[in-house]
Formats: C-alpha cells, sequence, structure tokens
C-alpha cells in the first residue's frame, strides 16, 4: 500500500458541493482508503480572473500504482465536467497528486511531487492541516516552504456551518 496526497479544487458549479462530492466519490473507491481530510479552505484564484476555489487536501492509501491513481482521478474530474480550456481557468473540479510515498515522478502526464507544491499556499494550508510535520526528500518540511508565501494570510477556513 502507498501512502498519498491529494489537494482538490473547485471554483464553477457550487464548488463545496464539488469537492465534498469528489471525496465521496474517492472514498468509495474500493482501491482507496481515506487516512485523513481537512477542512474545506476559500482561497482566491491564480491565473485569470475568476471566482474564489474551494480547495481540500487528502490523505490517503491505495494500492493502485501513482498512473493508475491519476487516470482514476481524472475520471472523476471528467464525470465533475471538467474542461482543460484556459491554463488555470475556472474548473468544476481539479484533483492532483502532491505526493506519492516518497517517489520522485517526472514523465509527460504526471510529476511527483507536484511541481508547484511548495510554492501555493492554498495547497500548504489544507495540507499542512492534516500532517503539519509533513516533509519530503526533495523539499525538506513543507512548513518551512509555507511561511514563506505571503499569500497564506487569503485562505479563509470554512468552518462546517459555512459548507452546506
Amino acid at each position: 500500500m502507498s501512502t498519498v496526497y491529494l489537494s482538490l479544487g473547485s471554483n464553477l458549479n457550487n464548488p463545496i458541493n464539488q469537492v465534498l462530492s469528489a471525496i465521496s466519490e474517492i472514498s468509495a473507491n474500493e482501491n482507496i482508503k481515506v487516512l485523513a481530510q481537512s477542512s474545506l479552505y476559500e482561497t482566491p484564484p491564480i491565473g485569470p480572473k475568476q471566482p474564489n476555489f474551494i480547495n481540500a487536501a487528502l490523505k490517503i492509501e491505495t494500492n493502485l500504482s501513482a498512473d493508475a491513481l491519476l487516470h482514476a482521478m481524472q475520471r472523476i474530474e471528467q464525470d465533475h465536467q471538467r474542461q482543460r480550456t484556459i491554463h488555470w481557468g475556472p474548473r468544476t473540479l481539479d484533483i492532483d497528486l502532491l505526493l506519492f510515498d516518497n517517489l520522485s515522478i517526472d514523465e509527460e502526464n504526471l510529476t511527483i511531487p507536484h511541481p508547484y507544491l511548495t510554492e501555493r499556499a492554498f495547497v500548504l494550508v489544507p495540507l499542512l492541516e492534516i500532517e503539519p510535520d509533513l516533509m519530503t526528500p526533495q523539499h525538506g518540511k513543507l512548513q518551512h516552504h509555507l511561511m514563506q508565501l505571503t499569500d497564506r494570510c487569503d485562505i479563509i477556513s470554512l468552518s462546517p456551518s459555512n459548507q452546506s
């Protein structure tokens, strides 16, 4: 079994429900066990002008290969009508594989650790909520990278009463 960290995000078509639905679908996969789930966060977008995002992170255990897990996550994105038209544009659902055990993967369709992992507070804040002392061989302690990001202050944790 492999330990994997995922990042989920949405800013279209009821983003809170998109993310919560995706988490349910991931949990229902017989090859995946969800070990930890972050709170939902409202985060400002990167890229063109668009609505704020809802982001979350998951820690999972899986017997799938990295490539098979990527395809399973892409199927969930497609089920949520994901359109890949504008780079860093609005989307119904985005699921990124952040870390897969301590592997380094550099393939055309998959890079692990995620290439922007240490540059995005909207990824690190939920991730470090579920694993505060997370380290990678490539980056060291991720908390140190988060402290360098000024946009971490723009991230709002949504309380359970705000998630409906």
